[in-house]
């Protein structure tokens, strides 16, 4: 059975097409667009625009299916429809206009879909910490042997840091500062704080930029790729600057990530500094696939 999932999430809207086969799944296809929901959210609501967004891209990928005959979708959406006043408005405006319904997934629940999709990469570390840093959030979760331990929300994420702290395409030295207070500030108010985790890993679009900044490809072969953590405060020591040198680097790299992905680094570089980690883990799965396993496939299963 072919199956589509839809992740709706601050700054990108992804469609992942999977060949289901007993408790096995295979990804056959994605599609990425950067909708960039984070942005049309005005006052705490998202705007009548951003709900036409995501209406017309949810009917892009709709058609995509239709022409692949699978009828199978599930949708479910993170932080740009977690964390606004206008939620059921604006599930019940996707599902009027596309018959669509939205599950939208609380901080923990995502969490812990991000947890089961990156634990069943067989090459993934079996003790340490997650990090899943998106667009509109960053969800955090511990573990040993395995065994989630404590899991955590927070509302900073990439586009959500530049879209409050940043004025120009780069961060100001002084932007940089207040950006990093409240990082520092969530993090030490997360349920995570205080261990020690020399071993990350990491999904989302931060964590797989990192990876294509560092000359890797996340998910080529389907293993989780290992990256020393210095290498990434080193990468983020670099582009931090601004300068031109740094701009040819990410427009050659991640050109779609260019204003969210120094953000995006500080995150992460200051979750490598807080819980000490030593190496990182990028894993081909996250969300998605975590989705797929809880919500479609039961649960009990593994890719």
């Amino acid at each position: 059975m072919k199956y589509g999932i839809v992740d709706v999430g601050s700054n990108t809207m992804r469609l992942s097409i999977y060949h289901l086969e007993g408790e096995q799944f295979k990804l056959l296809t994605h599609k990425k667009i950067m909708a960039g929901l984070a942005g049309y959210i005005q006052e705490g609501e998202l705007t009548p625009k951003g709900m036409e967004v995501a209406i017309g891209v949810l009917r892009y990928f709709q058609e995509i299916l239709h022409n692949l005959d699978i009828p199978h979708l599930s949708v479910f959406g993170t932080a740009p429809l977690r964390n606004i006043s206008n939620t059921e408005a604006a599930v019940d405006a996707i599902q009027s206009a596309t018959g669509i319904t939205v599950d939208v997934l609380s901080g923990v629940e995502e969490a812990h879909c991000s947890f089961t999709g990156a634990l069943s990469c067989g090459s993934a570390p079996k003790t340490g910490l997650l990090a899943d840093i998106g667009g509109g959030s960053t969800e955090l979760v511990a573990y040993r042997e395995g065994v989630q331990s404590s899991a955590c929300s927070l509302p900073i994420g990439s586009l959500s840091l530049y879209t409050s702290h940043v004025s120009q395409l780069f961060p100001t030295k002084e932007e940089r500062r207040t950006m990093l207070e409240q990082i520092r500030e969530e993090l030490n108010q997360a349920k995570t704080a205080g261990l020690i985790c020399p071993h990350l890993t990491g999904v989302g679009g931060t964590i797989r930029s990192a990876a294509k900044l560092w000359g890797l490809d996340p998910g080529a072969d389907g293993q989780c790729l290992v990256i020393p953590a210095q290498e990434i405060r080193d990468l983020y020591k670099g582009l931090k600057k601004g300068n031109k040198q740094a701009l040819r680097r990410i427009l050659r790299t991640v050109p779609d990530r260019v204003h969210t992905v120094v953000p995006g680094l500080a995150i992460l570089k200051t979750i490598l500094d807080l819980y000490q980690v030593e190496t990182v883990s990028v894993s081909p799965w996250g969300v998605r696939e975590g989705y797929l396993l809880e919500h479609v496939m039961g649960g009990n299963n593994h890719g």
